[in-house]
């Protein structure tokens, strides 16, 4: 049995967890901000612990999130199993390398990528669509500068073109690694990027428009296919090569099963990368997301390092070095428990 409460005092550092449980050892109210002199039982501490969480949210009565907030019974039992496994230790657990690799080898097919039989999909699995983004960003980033170097052109200026309705990691992205976000304005009952003004501000500078596959505001698909056409102009009049990237964070899990004839993805030639979270749509709890790209040439090599901590290459390209497997595993649960065909069924 526990009775608690909060004691406040003037200074809020000095606030301290006052619980009193049926044991002589937590006698003493416990710190909030610095550590305790001494230590307490486990039942103790998960207790309080327990105790505060109850003032959250219920995740599966959040109809406000974005993300999964229920798996199968099966689904969590391997996430818990797989909790204490680093996803960068590739040598320990190569079987967790393979499903992964299997999970990018799967969305790049999903996404209609020219891969042959002989080859393996290009892509890595990240925290979420944000650091994605920042991944596939740094991607044309680089082989923007590498191209102005040769010609020996300025290469301090990149920007990037966007609808006004972007997710905030791209002004993420564009503050954290100086790039400039060239916003396509909204107007009244057309609320995602319009292809015509943004290949309008297109410019030398360039380094990719950004296409967005379910707009956060309305849920929208952008006119991938139409920017497409449009650009692929403007790089002919201009001798340009400025590609597209499509950030299909909630649409790249709905759109290749409701609207698979809908020209967003691979199948056009400037889509060069694309991400997608798997812990919208993908059905994995947060936090999970991919990015894939078109072909090895699209990500520059001097973007992926090599380490050999434990005596083999581990080649890595994403912006957390240690990392939890439980999501990866998951997302390959789903693929295999679902398929193509009952995914389509449960929307």
């Amino acid at each position: 049995m526990v009775i608690s409460s909060t004691v406040k005092h003037p200074d809020e550092h000095n606030e301290s967890i006052d619980c009193t449980f049926a044991s002589r050892y937590v006698r003493e109210a416990v710190p909030k901000f610095k550590l305790a002199e001494s230590s307490i039982p486990k039942d103790a501490a998960y207790q309080i612990i327990n105790d505060e969480l109850m003032l959250d949210g219920k995740p599966r009565l959040n109809l406000a999130s974005f993300v999964t907030t229920w798996m199968e019974p099966e689904c969590d039992k391997l996430i818990m199993d797989s909790l204490n496994k680093n996803y960068v230790d590739m040598d320990e657990y190569p079987v967790t390398t393979e499903l992964q690799n299997r999970c990018v080898n799967i969305i790049a097919h999903l996404f209609n990528a020219p891969i042959g039989k002989e080859e393996t999909a290009v892509g890595v699995g990240t925290v979420g669509s944000s650091e994605a983004i920042m991944l596939a960003g740094l991607a044309f980033k680089r082989k923007w500068q590498t191209k102005r170097k040769s010609e020996g052109k300025p290469y301090d200026k990149p920007n990037i073109v966007t609808g006004a309705n972007v997710q905030v990691c791209w002004e993420k992205f564009a503050k954290y690694f100086e790039v400039e976000l060239k916003e396509v304005k909204l107007s009244e009952g057309y609320y995602v990027m319009d292809p015509l003004k943004a290949v309008e501000m297109v410019d030398e500078n360039t380094i990719c428009v950004a296409a967005i596959l379910g707009s956060t505001l309305t849920g929208e698909f952008e006119d991938v296919k139409l920017l497409n056409e449009l650009l692929t102009v403007k790089n002919k009049e201009t001798g340009w090569d400025t590609p597209i990237h499509v950030d299909a964070a909630s649409g790249g899990f709905v759109a290749p099963f409701l609207y698979p004839d809908l020209l967003w993805d691979f199948r056009l030639p400037l889509v060069k990368s694309i991400n997608v979270s798997g812990h919208k749509y993908g059905l994995v709890y947060p936090g999970i997301g991919w990015v894939v790209w078109r072909n090895q040439d699209d990500l520059p090599d001097d973007l992926v390092f090599h380490i050999n901590y434990l005596g083999s290459d581990q080649p890595t390209f994403t912006l957390n070095f240690s990392k939890g497997s439980s999501q990866i595993i998951a997302q390959y649960y789903q693929f295999i428990r679902l398929g193509f065909e009952v995914i389509i069924l449960s929307f």
